[in-house]
């Protein structure tokens, strides 16, 4: 029997597994750093498969080794596991049991998927050259993120490359989509409170008006945007927050200003907060106004690797089609997933799982959110065939 067929059978055989694992994962989510039962529920099934060496790297994260019987590359596959906190509006039978927490983003698909692929590959371990680890991750939704928490432990430590994959609502079903280089943007986020003198609002001369000179603060952070940087770059400054005042008839004495920078290049990145709090300063000193500024970098922008992405690109066009492929354009959400693209080479590729037909319709955390399941198979298939195609690489 070749591998392909083989392959083919142990997918078709575990499929109903997969989706079970989903469903279960569905009814029971948890949020980013509490995935505690989550994480026993993935360590307990990893136990009933054969030769997995399964360990703990962090409290609600979950690692498991798969070492073959010749040396080869090691490969890194990765799976999120963490809930959102949306209360779902679904009514299937596997609808969200925690009130305020669902899987609105569709990580119990990632964590089934992966799963199943773990349960393949171990019965077909005397054909494995090198070492596959699965990389179950907590907290991806909510920074500073499981996957740097996950690289401080070591999990990449003698890894070559990385694989990560995300079921996409917006991308048909039977669809692929690979990307080089940046295809998610860095996630920072920045905080200003600008210092006036407050009084009543009869008498604005007496005062130095925060709210006046915040939204000039606003208006000029723009300025970043469309005359500080390489207009062919994609750069994305958005204010969020502006809190001020709780009297109709009283001008504060300060403003609380919040929002998002998102971006692809990282020197680019590293220049924002100057940009930002040159803005600040200068509009508040002309105005006799002090500040308060604080810059958080979060995500980093997600780079595939040029060569690991090519594989990829390989491994989708001989397993399902040319048809099946599709280049992803990047996008302005971010993903930290780029933690571990820090460390070594990976790539992270889009499953289609959109399918009008049924009605599966609905963004990523909407409360309305699901995904065609038939896509548990497209990912399976791909992260077992991938494996194979890196890791009978000349080592």
């Amino acid at each position: 029997m070749s591998q392909t067929i083989m392959i083919h059978d142990l997918i078709e055989a575990v499929k109903d597994e997969v989706i079970g694992w989903r469903r279960y994962l569905h009814k029971y989510p948890e949020l980013s750093f509490q995935e505690e039962k989550t994480a026993q529920f993935v360590y307990e099934t990893l136990q009933t498969f054969d030769d997995l060496e399964i360990s703990r790297p962090t409290k609600t994260s979950i690692m498991a080794r798969l070492i073959g019987q010749q040396p080869g590359k090691v490969i890194a596959l990765r799976a999120d596991m963490d809930a959102l906190p949306i209360e779902e509006e679904n009514d299937f039978d596997f609808v969200s049991q925690n009130s305020g927490a669902m899987h609105a983003c569709g990580h119990d698909g990632h964590t089934a998927m992966l799963l199943g692929t773990a349960k393949i590959l171990t019965q077909l371990k005397d054909q494995i050259k090198g070492e596959v680890r699965f990389l179950f991750q907590h907290a991806e939704e909510l920074p500073p993120g499981g996957a740097q928490e996950m690289v401080k432990a070591g999990v990449l430590e003698g890894v070559d490359m990385v694989i990560g994959t995300h079921l996409l609502s917006t991308l048909p079903l039977g669809k692929i989509g690979l990307g080089y280089g940046p295809i998610m943007a860095g996630a920072d986020t920045f905080a200003i409170t600008v210092v006036g003198k407050g009084g009543h609002a009869s008498q604005p001369e007496l005062t130095v008006d925060p709210i006046a000179i915040g939204t000039q603060v606003v208006s000029n952070l723009q300025h970043i945007v469309s005359r500080y940087h390489d207009a062919k770059e994609a750069l994305v400054i958005s204010v969020t927050q502006f809190h001020a005042g709780s009297a109709i008839n009283v001008i504060p004495s300060s403003v609380s200003i919040g929002g998002s920078v998102r971006s692809f290049n990282p020197e680019l990145r590293e220049k924002i907060p100057t940009f930002i709090e040159r803005i600040v300063k200068g509009i508040t000193e002309a105005h006799g106004a002090t500040y308060e500024f604080d810059y958080q970098f979060g995500y980093a922008p997600t780079i595939n690797d040029e060569e690991v992405t090519r594989l990829m690109d390989e491994t989708v066009c001989e397993v399902f089609g040319e048809e099946s492929r599709e280049i992803s354009k990047p996008i302005m959400g971010s993903e930290d997933f780029s933690a571990f693209q820090k460390v070594v080479p990976g790539s992270y590729i889009v499953i289609g799982a959109r399918n009008e037909e049924k009605g599966i319709i609905y963004p990523h955390h909407h409360p309305k959110f699901t995904f065609d399941e038939q896509a548990l198979q497209y990912g399976v298939k791909l992260f077992v065939h991938g494996t194979f195609k890196m890791l009978n690489l000349t080592y």
